[in-house]
């Protein structure tokens, strides 16, 4: 007798039936082959590679002391970059890679200059090339975007080994304009350099001898320009209103000559209200903080330009100080002289700002704070108007389930008994 292996029968299988499929050939794991690793797999990415050579004579510089500016820029771009001599090799994606090499292309134009490699240069020469909007400014003039080298290297003033400059394409841009310009609007954000650089400028053409003093002013808005009722002399009621002046000018003279320079008149620092009735001939002078002015004051402020004289406004549209219901001078003083020549309205930007790292990361934990109690309370706004809809709807219960109101309405006839009547 033959046998069948067991699950078979005689015979043509019973109609319906489907035979049992074959079985698989099951994928060898790593257990099964011991000392072979499976192949991770991973999205496709795209690498490059640059080889750069650099002059002999500035290489040092370039690269950095132990070559801290390689591994500064490893760290900005996410690029593997490595030097063997003059030869740095960059890898990494296409766009990181390009940016390095123009990167490196800069900052050996700024050393053939004598420019001081620092950490900052190298941090905004990254920035500068990696910003798509770099010619913001460039373009309203006509000409080719300013290069990372064009920007960091030009020097305004040195006192003491710290030099003042521009760091960023607007600010370029802003001090191109008041070299070009009789007056100068410089509207923008605190932190963007807007007196800063006036000051710089302003002190660079006393020393050039091109104007025969400075003459710096804001409006003391706090004390409604009224400063007559304030105890002790004129230096002592507005100096609280124009320390930030003070404080500007001491990082660009030696401090012991300014006291001489003030007495001597070639220094003057007061209040918006003592320039009326008067022509300011050969000065420089800086209009600090013009969005707290009134349009009066405004008009006022620039009709003393004199003979030789240049004039730079600064402020801040978005920080008025006025009274509610009165306008800036600043807001209106665009559409009034925006197409008079020699008068120039360079902007400045949230990518002009240049803080300390720790001051911005404190100003984006603030950001963020003030955005989730913002979120905070409009989510508590949301919940009490749903609580005061519904009428027979009067919150939840602490089981969880929603408690429900039967309002109850009562009426008597004169001192009649009460006869209550459900509304339900």
């Amino acid at each position: 007798m033959r046998h069948h292996p067991r699950g078979t029968t005689h015979g043509a299988p019973p109609a319906g039936h489907q035979p049992p499929r074959p079985p698989q050939p099951r994928t060898p794991t790593k257990e099964d082959r011991p000392g072979v690793t499976e192949p991770t797999r991973h999205p496709i990415t795209h690498r490059t590679q640059a080889i750069i050579e650099l002059d002999p004579e500035h290489a040092p510089t370039v690269l950095g002391h132990a070559d801290r500016n390689l591994r500064l820029l490893e760290n900005l771009l996410g690029a593997d970059v490595h030097a063997r001599g003059t030869t740095v090799t960059v890898t990494g994606r296409p766009n990181d890679v390009a940016t390095a090499a123009r990167v490196f292309k800069e900052l050996e134009s700024m050393a053939r200059r004598g420019h001081e490699l620092s950490s900052d240069s190298v941090t905004r020469a990254v920035g500068i090339i990696g910003d798509e909007n770099r010619a913001t400014g460039a373009a309203a003039r006509g000409t080719a975007p300013d290069s990372a080298a064009d920007v960091l290297a030009s020097d305004i003033i040195t006192r003491r080994g710290k030099t003042v400059r521009p760091k960023t394409p607007g600010q370029k841009a802003y001090v191109d304009a008041i070299d070009d310009n009789t007056i100068v609007f410089g509207i923008g954000p605190a932190g963007t350099g807007k007196t800063y650089l006036a000051m710089a400028k302003a002190v660079q053409a006393l020393q050039r001898k091109e104007v025969e003093r400075i003459i710096l002013t804001r409006p003391a808005v706090e004390a409604g320009e009224n400063l007559g009722f304030l105890p002790g002399t004129l230096h002592e009621k507005i100096d609280p209103y124009l320390r930030p002046l003070h404080d500007a000018l001491r990082d660009m003279m030696d401090p012991e000559l300014i006291p001489k320079l003030m007495e001597s008149g070639v220094i003057e620092v007061a209040p918006l209200a003592y320039m009326r009735g008067r022509t300011l001939n050969n000065a420089f002078i800086i209009l600090d903080e013009a969005q707290n002015t009134t349009p009066a004051q405004m008009k006022m402020f620039l009709t003393r330009l004199g003979f030789g004289a240049k004039m730079v406004v600064t402020g801040d549209a978005t920080q008025v100080d006025l009274p509610r219901g009165q306008r800036s001078g600043l807001d209106i003083v665009r559409r009034i002289l925006g197409n008079i020549d020699g008068i120039a309205f360079p902007k400045l930007g949230s990518g002009d700002v240049v803080r300390h790292s720790l001051v911005t990361a404190i100003v984006e934990a603030y950001d963020d704070h003030d955005a989730d109690e913002a979120a905070r309370r409009e989510a508590k706004k949301k919940r009490e108007a749903g609580d005061g809809r519904g009428g027979g709807r009067s919150g939840d219960r602490p089981g969880g389930g929603t408690a429900r109101v039967t309002t109850i309405r009562g009426e008597r006839e004169g001192r009649g008994d009460w006869k209550w009547k459900s509304d339900t």
